[in-house]
C-alpha cells in the first residue's frame, strides 16, 4: 500500500530523539509507559492522525494517547477554543460560561436520566469520587470489581484493579470484592463461548452475594475492559451484572472512561447492551487531551451527603475555565459530527483488514473489535492461546515504529484505538506497516 503519511527521514529513533531523551532521562523518575520507552523517540508535533519526531520523522498514529485522543492532533476547533479561552480566564473556582456551557452539553448527551455533571481533573479521581458518592448515597461500604479491571492508581481505583500490576502495591482500603468478568477469549472458567450459557454471569452474581463482608454500595465495571487488552464482552453480560447489583440494593457504575463520547461506534459503551447505569464516570477523550474528567449521575443520588456539601465533591483544578473550554470543544465537535458513526465506519474497516491478517499469520489468535475499539490477541499456538513472550511484543513495537507506524503493544495484545476523526485511508495505511512487521516475524518464527 503506498504510503501517503508516513516519512522517514532519519533511523529511528533519530540522533535529536536521543538526545531529548537523554536529558529527559537524567532527571525524570521511572514508571513511564513501556511503549514510549520502547520507542525512543521524542515527539515535536502532531496533525489528525499522525505525529512528528523531532528529527522529522512522521508516523501514524494508531495509539492516539491511549484513547485520549478523541479528535486527533491539534485539531482546528479545539486550538481555537484553548487559544481564546487562555487568553480570558484559566484557573478559578467561580462559575464560568465554559464549564456553564458543558455541563449542559453533556448532561445533553448522557445516558438516559443522567443530569447530574460533577468535574475532575484525572479518571482516577473520578474514579474515587463516584466510590463515595455510592457510599454516601446507598450508606454501605462494600464495592464490587472485576476481574481484568482497570480503574486508575489511586489507593481506592488501585483496590479494584483485577491484575497482577497491583502486586507489592498494598495494603489496599478494605470493602473490595472482585468477581469474573466475560472475557470470552480467555474465559476465566475455561469454557467455550458457543456452549458456556454464559456462566460467569451466574458466577459473579453469587460472589456479590456470597464474597463482600457487608451490604454492597456498588458495582463498577467497564461496558468494554481497555487495560485488559480491549476486550469486549457478550452484550447480555453488562446488564445482567447491573440487576445484580440492583437485586443487591447497590448502584451500578458504568465506567466510560476509554469508551464514552463516541469510542465504540455508538456514543456511550453502555449503548451497545442497553445497561442503565446509576453512575457513570467519564474522562480521556472527554478532554481530547487536556486533563478532565467527570462523575455522571440522576439528580436524586448526588444530592447525597456528606457529597453534596459545600466542598464535599469539589477538586482544585476540576472544571476550571481552561478544562472546561477545551472539554466543551471536544464534546461539542464529537456529537455535532457524529464522530461515533465515522468510528464506527472506519472501525469496521479496520476490523475486516484484521482478519484477512489473522487468516495470513499463525501467531493471530483473535482479532477483535467495536468502532475504533480494536484489539489483536498474539499467541504462539491458536489452540492452547498460550501468550507469546513479551520480548516478542517488543520486538513487534519496534519493528512497527522503525516503518513509521505507532501502535499501542504489550503481552499478549496489541491495542488500537486512533482518534475519531482518522480516515479509512490512514488507518489503513497503518495496518498495512503492521502487517510488514508481522510478515518480518512470521519469517523470523521468534513468536514460537
Amino acid at each position: 500500500m503506498k504510503k501517503k503519511n508516513v516519512v522517514l527521514r532519519t533511523a529511528i529513533p533519530g540522533p535529536r530523539s536521543q538526545q531529548i531523551v537523554a536529558q529527559e532521562q537524567r532527571h525524570l523518575a521511572p514508571g513511564l509507559q513501556g511503549f514510549a520507552l520502547w520507542a525512543g523517540v521524542a515527539m515535536d508535533h502532531g496533525r489528525g492522525s499522525t505525529l512528528t519526531d523531532v528529527d522529522g520523522n512522521t508516523y501514524v498514529d494508531l495509539i492516539g494517547g491511549i484513547g485520549v485522543n478523541a479528535l486527533g492532533h491539534c485539531h482546528p476547533a479545539y486550538v481555537a477554543a484553548l487559544t481564546e479561552q487562555a487568553q480570558q480566564l484559566t484557573v478559578g473556582s467561580f462559575t464560568s460560561a465554559p464549564r456553564a456551557d458543558l455541563v449542559n452539553d453533556v448532561c445533553g448527551m448522557a445516558p438516559a436520566g443522567l443530569d447530574r455533571l460533577q468535574l475532575y481533573s484525572s479518571g482516577a479521581e473520578a474514579v474515587e469520587s463516584a466510590l463515595r458518592l455510592a457510599r454516601h448515597a446507598t450508606g454501605r461500604q462494600e464495592v464490587v470489581g472485576f476481574w481484568g479491571g482497570f480503574h486508575g492508581k489511586t489507593a481506592g481505583a488501585a483496590a479494584l484493579m483485577g491484575s497482577t500490576s497491583k502486586y507489592g502495591l498494598g495494603p489496599f482500603p478494605a470493602g473490595t470484592t472482585l468477581v469474573p468478568y466475560a472475557d470470552c477469549y480467555r474465559c476465566p472458567l475455561a469454557l467455550e463461548e458457543a456452549s458456556c450459557g454464559l456462566a460467569c454471569i451466574e458466577l459473579a452474581r453469587k460472589a456479590m452475594k456470597a464474597q463482600p463482608s457487608g451490604p454492597v454500595a456498588a458495582v463498577i465495571a467497564e461496558p468494554m475492559q481497555g487495560t485488559a487488552g480491549n476486550v469486549i464482552p457478550p452484550k447480555e453480560f453488562l446488564p445482567a451484572m447491573a440487576d445484580a447489583a440492583h437485586e443487591l440494593g447497590a448502584l451500578f457504575i458504568a465506567d466510560e472512561m476509554i469508551t464514552g463520547f463516541g469510542r465504540t461506534g455508538k456514543p456511550w459503551g453502555v449503548d451497545h447492551s442497553g445497561a442503565r447505569p446509576d453512575i457513570v464516570t467519564l474522562g480521556k477523550g472527554f478532554g481530547s487531551g487536556f486533563p478532565i474528567a467527570g462523575v455522571l449521575t440522576r439528580d436524586a443520588i448526588s444530592q447525597a451527603k456528606p457529597w453534596a456539601n459545600p466542598s464535599g465533591a469539589s477538586s482544585s483544578y476540576g472544571g476550571n475555565a481552561l478544562a472546561a473550554a477545551a472539554a466543551r470543544a471536544s464534546v461539542r465537535t464529537i456529537r455535532d459530527q457524529k464522530l461515533w458513526e465515522n468510528a464506527e465506519k472506519v472501525g469496521a474497516a479496520m476490523l475486516a483488514e484484521l482478519r484477512r491478517m489473522q487468516e495470513r499469520h499463525p501467531f493471530i489468535g483473535q482479532v477483535r473489535g467495536a468502532g475504533l475499539f480494536l484489539a489483536i490477541e498474539m499467541v504462539k499456538d491458536r489452540k492452547t492461546k498460550e501468550p507469546v513472550d513479551t520480548a516478542v511484543m517488543k520486538d513487534v513495537y519496534q519493528r512497527c515504529v522503525r516503518r513509521g507506524l505507532l501502535a499501542m503493544t504489550y503481552s499478549p495484545h496489541i491495542r488500537l484505538q486512533p482518534a475519531l476523526t482518522i480516515d479509512e485511508d490512514t488507518a489503513l495505511e497503518g495496518l498495512s506497516l503492521l502487517d510488514e512487521a508481522f510478515r518480518e516475524l512470521d519469517e523470523s518464527g521468534r513468536w514460537r
